[in-house]
């Protein structure tokens, strides 16, 4: 079964419609996808894209982790926050089974985790939208993660709502969430922002994260600005295909690992799919938020 991860797709029905199409011809059904998450957002097509991933996820085809944008999404459905004007998601807040799709949502994971490599040099790695705190090792961040997919996920709904409605720093589970779903920049007192580094005034995250020399690889998006990112234990596969023209051509990015190498991780490594974008989708800068 050949493992493929994908980079975020954002409402971009039409290029993960090329890759998958591309996945069948090349291996039949003998591929499972691993989805970095934002399926949503700033594109135009996110509930046909709901639908596909999660009958993929149903057949045991797919795995597929929360995003930045689905917290979105989660939050304006419940109440949380308004809708605002670069938001695309009204296609699934308009759906007759708007309720389906936020109880789906809300029992997705944060972080999935696997094995790649061959024999006794099978490595373990997560799958997260954003970042890892640097000084997590694999089980305390499926320990964090864990803790707040309950809270996210379970009864009532209102516990949910209320996790949502935290102010950062407010809430330490609500700080998981936002860091493993937003961060890009990490400073040196256990901190982190949303912001580039160079505006935030600290490093990439993964560049802590990497210096602390884990056993585990992390496969990630979020950066569309940072655009794919091959190191050591590293991939970074947001390629930005919905913001398509905003700074030259961008597309859908796929990585295919060996999954029998002896270390999947290694570089340099050119086992990658680029699937153009069609067209231009989200706003042209000055129009709208990232």
């Amino acid at each position: 079964m050949q493992p493929v991860f994908v980079g975020d797709v954002q409402g971009c029905a039409d290029e993960f419609g090329e890759l998958l199409a591309r996945l069948r011809a090349r291996f039949g059904e003998r591929f499972e996808l691993w989805l970095v998450g934002d399926l949503v957002n700033r594109g135009p097509r996110n509930l046909e894209l709901l639908e596909t991933v999660a009958e993929l996820v149903d057949r045991g085809r797919a795995r597929y982790v929360l995003g930045n944008h689905e917290i979105g999404l989660l939050m304006t459905a419940l109440g949380a926050r308004a809708l605002r004007p670069n938001d695309t998601f009204a296609d699934v807040l308009d759906a007759p089974e708007l309720s389906f799709w936020v109880e789906w949502l809300r029992r997705r994971p944060l972080v999935e985790t696997g094995w790649l490599g061959d024999g006794r040099e099978a490595r373990p790695f997560a799958l997260v939208h954003a970042a890892v705190h640097p000084d997590w090792d694999l089980a305390e961040l499926e320990k964090q993660a864990r803790r707040v997919e309950e809270r996210l996920g379970g009864r009532p709904v209102e516990a949910a709502a209320a996790l949502l409605r935290a102010p950062r720093g407010a809430d330490p589970e609500r700080e998981v969430l936002d860091r493993i779903t937003r961060c890009r920049s990490v400073d040196g007192r256990g901190g982190w922002s949303d912001e580039e580094p160079a505006v935030a005034g600290g490093r990439p995250w993964h560049a802590a994260w990497s210096a602390r020399r884990h056993g585990y690889g992390v496969v990630y998006g979020h950066w569309a600005t940072q655009g794919l990112h091959v190191a050591p234990g590293l991939r970074g596969l947001d390629t930005g295909c919905v913001h398509h023209g905003r700074s030259g051509p961008r597309a859908l990015t796929a990585w295919l690992p060996n999954a029998r190498a002896v270390d999947p991780f290694g570089v340099p490594d050119d086992r990658f799919w680029h699937v153009p974008a069609r067209r231009r989708y989200a706003p042209a800068e000055g129009e709208g938020g990232w």
